[in-house]
Parts: structure tokens; C-alpha cells; sequence
């Protein structure tokens, strides 16, 4: 309880002194409303609905794009570095992509599927695939050789060797790739929210910028912060599990 206290004290301060300022109006309460008009703003959105609503759709979304890139790009990362003529195929299509800005992508994926719930999927789909993709790959490629001719020896087929020798292999990569392609989930879905949205915490943060209610625009933003925070260290968890075998 006590490291939990010291850890997140630096939180507490800056809370503290972001009310401060904000009371003795050393920045425009415009510009930063004090914290307490935004907690109190947030507790309203909650009540009526609006929040909950929009954060609905947008975690749907965000969940959605997040879990096909998981599958995907596990499949991909591993078929690049499990066969040859996959690798030759993919690799120079994922060095091309990788450090593309994937928010570039918002028009394209708009074009093709319009302003519902699909572009959104989409634009995940394809800026978490990447990450996932190289981190199955890696992970793939560096399975110790001995465990492979060892499983060959034995008489397993490609098949067996691939399921219980470079799958457990690949994973503390795999994990971490996934990790990555989390915190882009939201930054994704945020950003195409904030362009051609009519629902989700993105077109939320947008109008009410817009309309001046700037209390309620940061409680938007501290609630995607604070979700952003919890998936992190619950994903986190699960690693730390996945992986007791290791140890």
C-alpha cells in the first residue's frame, strides 16, 4: 500500500497543483478548468448516459480492429518466418507499411467503408497488425534450433513442431508486439473518432472542444488515459501468467 502511495504520488501533486492554478486563475479557467469542475463533469456524463454510450461504441471498435490484428498478424508473423517463400512474399509489404503514420490511413478506410463502425475496425486492423506481425516473427525466428531438430528427430511433423516448439518460442515477443499494438489501438481510435466519428470518445473530445465545454472535453480525455492505464497493466498481468512457464 505504501510503495502504491509513493508511486503514484507525483499524480497527486500534479493534481494538486493543477487546482491550484486553475483557482487562482494563473492560467485562463478556459484554457484549463479547475480539476474539480472536471471530476464534476465526468460524474454527469456518467449519469445521463452519454459517456457510457459513446465509450461503448468506441471500445467495441477499438477491441474488434485489436483482436483480428491479433490473429492476423500472429499468423502472418509466423507463416514469414516459418516459410520461405511466405517471407519473400510479406516482408518487403511490411517494410514498406511499418513506419508509415498509420493515422494516414483514416481517408483511405474511409473511402472504403464509409463513416460506421467499419473504417474505424479497419484503420486498427491494419496499424495493430504491423506490430503484432514483426513481433510473431522475431519471436519466431530466434526458436532454439535444437529444440526444432530435436521435435524433428522424434518424428514430428512440421505441423507439431510448429504448435509446441516456435509457438512457445515466439511468445514473450509475440506478447510484447501485442503490447504495442494496445497503446495504438486507443491512439488509433481517438484519431479517427476525432475526423469522421458521430459516436465514441473521440467525437465526444471533438465537439465538446468545439462547443467550449472544456470540462467535460478533459474528463473525455482523462477517461481514454485512465482505460488506456487499466488495459495496460491488466494485459500486464496476463503476460506475467502466459509466461510463468519460462521461469
Amino acid at each position: 500500500m505504501k510503495q502504491s502511495l509513493l508511486r503514484y504520488l507525483p499524480l497527486l501533486l500534479l493534481a494538486a497543483i493543477w487546482e491550484l492554478v486553475a483557482r487562482l486563475e494563473l492560467v485562463s479557467s478556459t484554457a484549463l478548468p479547475p480539476l474539480s469542475d472536471v471530476i464534476a463533469a465526468w460524474i454527469d456524463m456518467i449519469k445521463d448516459g452519454e459517456l457510457t454510450s459513446n465509450g461503448a461504441s468506441s471500445l467495441y471498435r477499438a477491441g474488434a480492429g485489436l483482436a483480428l490484428s491479433v490473429i492476423v498478424g500472429t499468423a502472418l508473423g509466423i507463416g514469414m518466418a516459418w516459410w520461405k517463400p511466405v517471407n519473400v512474399l510479406l516482408a518487403p509489404m511490411v517494410e514498406i507499411f511499418y513506419p508509415l503514420p498509420k493515422s494516414a490511413l483514416i481517408p483511405v478506410t474511409v473511402i472504403w467503408l464509409g463513416f460506421g463502425d467499419g473504417s474505424k475496425i479497419l484503420l486498427i486492423f491494419l496499424g495493430c497488425m504491423l506490430p503484432v506481425t514483426v513481433g510473431a516473427f522475431n519471436g519466431a525466428r530466434s526458436s532454439e534450433q535444437v529444440l526444432v531438430w530435436s521435435a524433428r528427430s522424434m518424428g514430428a511433423n512440421r505441423l507439431r513442431m510448429l504448435w509446441d516448439v516456435v509457438l512457445p518460442s515466439a511468445m514473450p515477443e509475440l506478447l510484447n508486439g501485442i503490447r504495442t499494438a494496445l497503446a495504438l489501438s486507443f491512439i488509433l481510435l481517438v484519431s479517427s473518432e476525432l475526423i469522421v466519428a458521430q459516436k465514441g470518445f473521440g467525437y465526444l473530445i471533438g465537439f465538446l472542444g468545439a462547443n467550449g465545454t472544456y470540462d467535460a472535453m478533459y474528463a473525455v480525455v482523462f477517461t481514454v488515459a485512465f482505460l488506456g492505464f487499466a488495459a495496460d497493466r491488466v494485459y500486464q498481468m496476463f503476460v506475467q501468467r502466459m509466461l510463468l512457464w519460462r521461469q
